[in-house]
């Protein structure tokens, strides 16, 4: 087991996102809620981009402007104007105060600027400057913020709070499709369903129908138990509820393949007392089936990996259930708990994985040409890598802007393994063809 780290002060190609983006995401989960950044204009126009390219739709979000005068003298000014025009204009049931770097760099008091204004409207500061962590780390700091300030003990409710982290629309409809079939009732945190894949219609609503209610996230502490599907990414939620609120946590694996995907059943099965029902055994039995219809065609081809700690983490041990060799696998989220995940998947393989923490591509490039593999999985960043090295390219993660429709198809679950064994099997094909 090897593990590189970056020892050069300066990135060249960064392997991550930054922390406001993370928050943002979050945020538009939440139904009549809009995130209003407290920085400068780019802070929320390079999101906003990022998130108009990966879902193909638009993202509202809200921003205090700071220029260089607020630079110096602080932009509390700014911010209370954003704030008092944002709830005059739209109305939301939330307003979520981004930070930045450049609002926590000049130290403005976010939390207390926010205790002055009296609004009919619920006000939660979430602290995501970009020069620590990562999107990972800003989603996970975000949607702790929401429980912190909405969370409230009002009587058992008999469901279970389910955080996703950065996962896609089509994730999310596959978990509430498995939860259904369950008939177990869940609090997702959050549900990007109705922002990010919502329906044409006319006249437009002033928010997308759909998304977690600022209601149900106050009904979170009375839930019969949390699952973090993503630790990094939700971890700091199911724990805040867990020690101030008693409501039990669990926080495993990402269900992505066949041994996760048992294992995330089964957490809601002994939380909820529910059993696995014979529709997901059938499921289960059909990506069963799949892996073996293409033993021959990926058996032993050597992958590497780079996405969000948990996704990669999955997607290594999934690779390995398929017959392959995961070699290389690669975060931009610096973790400890990572290392210790990838280091039980090498325990189980046998064989060597080189584990690349706070990722830079170009590490990771350097990486591949070292060890040489046969398939690359990570967001659209990496297919120079996958062209450069002339190996098959699978896209996977956050963002994925060059092929249509990517956040539609989940990759969780037992449906989600179909869908990643056609793209890794036709990835491999389509590299062959094109040799």
């Amino acid at each position: 087991m090897s593990q590189t780290k970056t020892k050069r002060s300066v990135t060249i190609n960064p392997g991550m996102l930054c922390q406001p983006i993370g928050a943002m995401q979050a945020v538009l989960g939440v139904h009549a809620a809009i995130p209003l950044v407290h920085g400068s204009q780019g802070c929320a126009a390079y999101p906003m981009r990022m998130f108009n390219r990966h879902f193909a739709e638009p993202a509202e979000i809200a921003l205090s402007s700071l220029g260089e005068d607020a630079a110096v003298f602080g932009g509390a000014d700014n911010l209370v104007k954003g704030v008092h025009a944002l709830a005059a204009r739209r109305h939301p049931e939330l307003i979520a105060v981004v930070t930045t770097c450049l609002s926590e760099t000049i130290g403005d008091d976010v939390d207390g600027i926010l205790r002055k204004v009296d609004l009919p409207v619920k006000l939660v500061p979430m602290h995501t400057p970009s020069y620590v962590g990562s999107h990972v780390t800003g989603y996970d700091n975000a949607v702790k913020a929401l429980v912190t300030h909405l969370a409230e003990q009002t009587g058992p409710n008999s469901k279970i709070n389910v955080t996703v982290g950065l996962l896609d629309p089509g994730d999310i409809k596959e978990l509430k499709s498995m939860l259904g079939m369950m008939r177990v009732k869940a609090i997702i945190l959050t549900d990007i369903t109705g922002a990010f894949d919502a329906p044409l219609i006319l006249p437009r609503p002033p928010f997308p129908d759909g998304g977690t209610t600022v209601g149900e996230i106050r009904d979170t502490a009375n839930s019969i138990g949390s699952i973090a599907l993503s630790k990094h990414a939700g971890g700091a939620a199911v724990k805040y509820l867990e020690m101030k609120h008693k409501v039990p946590m669990i926080a495993g694996a990402c269900p992505i393949g066949v041994e996760n995907t048992d294992a995330f059943l089964d957490n809601v099965s002994q939380l909820t007392g529910r059993p696995v029902p014979d529709e997901l055994r059938k499921e289960r039995g059909r990506l069963i089936d799949a892996i073996i219809d293409v033993q021959f065609k990926v058996a032993q081809k050597k992958v590497a990996v780079f996405a969000d700690p948990d996704v990669a983490s999955g997607m290594a041990r999934f690779v390995h259930e398929l017959g392959m060799d995961p070699v290389i696998v690669a975060t931009g989220t610096e973790s400890k708990e990572f290392v210790k995940d990838v280091q039980a998947i090498a325990s189980q393989t046998g064989h060597e994985i080189e584990i690349i923490l706070g990722c830079d591509l170009y590490e990771l490039h350097e990486a591949i040409k070292r060890v040489g593999v046969d398939l690359l999985m990570g967001n659209t960043h990496g297919k120079s890598i996958a062209d450069d090295e002339k190996i098959a390219f699978a896209r996977l993660g956050f963002p994925v802007y060059d092929r249509v429709g990517y956040q539609r198809i989940p990759i969780i679950g037992y449906n989600g393994g179909i869908n990643l064994v056609d793209r890794i099997a036709n990835a491999i094909l389509d590299h062959a063809d094109a040799a």
